[in-house]
């Protein structure tokens, strides 16, 4: 979580623009303080990171993953099976949402779901003007 000191060392003018991403931050990390459902953050290499989240029981079109202004979202909803009498209800089938704030140059590249498991792919696409490169001297 973000402290009082960050959010006030980052309103210095010195930090222009900094105080919306901090903010952004701030937010993502509130809205991810449920525990449902679990997930795991995987490093693949120095660019590459895997979400891997359980969600058994749901299915392609009860998931909606998206990207909105460098915050990805993942919401789940199932339909309710209304045509049988439950006798036991043992299986999780709430509605979630889970968010996670992407850094500079994260993009969102894949994601698949099998075996329950939903992956979600994101690799740091670093723009060629961005990248370092070495000055010749003439």
């Amino acid at each position: 979580m973000v402290t009082q000191f960050a959010m006030d060392l980052f309103n210095d003018p010195f930090f222009i623009g900094f105080n919306r991403e901090l903010s952004r931050l701030n937010n993502a990390h509130k809205v991810n303080s449920q525990s449902y459902p679990p997930y795991d953050l995987l490093k693949l290499d120095e660019d590459t990171y895997r979400i891997s989240i359980a969600v058994a029981g749901f299915g392609k079109e009860d998931i909606d993953v998206s990207v909105d202004n460098g915050t990805l979202i993942i919401k789940g909803e199932i339909t309710e099976v209304a045509d049988a009498e439950v006798v036991h209800k043992g299986i999780a089938s709430r509605k979630f949402t889970r968010s996670f704030a992407l850094g500079e140059y994260m993009e969102v590249t894949g994601a698949d779901l099998k075996d329950g498991m939903l992956n979600i792919n994101v690799d740091r696409t670093v723009p060629e003007e961005k990248k370092p490169k070495t000055i010749k001297i003439k």
